[in-house]
């Protein structure tokens, strides 16, 4: 497995994380390879996330004050509704610097960090010391338009943000099995032709993954969960790549982490 390249002092890197399940907040031994992530990153101002889990075109800006967490799940242990964290809110003058790479999108004050953006964090940021904010997803705008997001927001890399798209890459849960079951070959090989395009850097290919890929539509009913990895591809300005996790949980639900830079 390939080990992160080292961000420069002046730029921080880009990240997407494969979230899976909600549980993954409760479990140390999956949450060991995205704590070692974290304490390998350069220290950063702030964590900005586009979670599969918020959806919003024209895209918004989340809540600029602290909020419960959004437990948008159903029918878990009652210990994963007890979980809590307490990161601080970005700065004024993050959300500032957001609000004028997007041309002063709107606040949703309302909108708290739902599980795409605490299950990760918990383990990545495990004191919970690195302000938080949350952009949405524009998933109406199409892969393009998600990578454009990235684009946008890559700026943020020179002022210590780091940006993480939070989904999966492959994500039919009417087809997840047992855990540790021998992954299917419709979520194998679809796993490795992603790794294959972000290794070399095909985003063109990224792009149209929907014609080119392999059984998208099977890893994939519907995109949500797909599209943070090209917001998170967007922004990395053709850093180069490394997979910080690999392989599956419940059969077909990858687990595939990146960090560019």
């Amino acid at each position: 497995m390939s080990n992160p390249h080292a961000a420069s002092a002046s730029t921080m890197p880009v990240g997407f994380v494969g979230h899976g399940a909600p549980t993954v907040a409760l479990d140390a031994a999956k949450g060991a390879p995205w704590q070692a992530w974290g304490a390998r990153l350069p220290a950063a101002s702030a964590v900005l996330v586009v979670s599969a889990h918020w959806e919003s075109a024209p895209v918004a800006l989340g809540a600029s004050q602290a909020l419960p967490l959004i437990y948008d799940f159903g029918g878990f242990p009652e210990a994963l509704y007890q979980v809590q964290y307490k990161a601080p809110v970005a700065s004024r003058e993050v959300f500032a610097r957001v609000a004028a790479l997007l041309n002063n999108p709107v606040v949703n004050e309302s909108q708290g960090w739902d599980h795409g953006v605490w299950t990760p964090l918990v383990h990545l940021f495990p004191l919970a010391n690195v302000p938080v904010m949350q952009v949405s997803l524009p998933s109406a705008l199409g892969p393009r338009g998600v990578y454009a997001l990235g684009q946008q927001l890559a700026p943020l890399r020179r002022d210590g943000v780091f940006l993480l798209g939070s989904g999966n890459i492959t994500h039919n849960l009417r087809r997840r099995g047992p855990e540790g079951g021998r992954p299917e070959a419709f979520a194998a090989e679809f796993d490795e032709w992603v790794k294959q395009q972000v290794a070399s850097g095909q985003s063109d290919a990224l792009l149209d993954a929907e014609h080119k890929a392999p059984a998208f539509r099977m890893n994939h009913p519907t995109a949500e969960h797909w599209l943070p990895l090209l917001f998170a591809a967007g922004a990395s300005e053709g850093s180069p790549a490394a997979f910080v996790l690999e392989g599956f949980e419940y059969t077909n639900l990858s687990r595939r982490a990146v960090q560019w830079g």
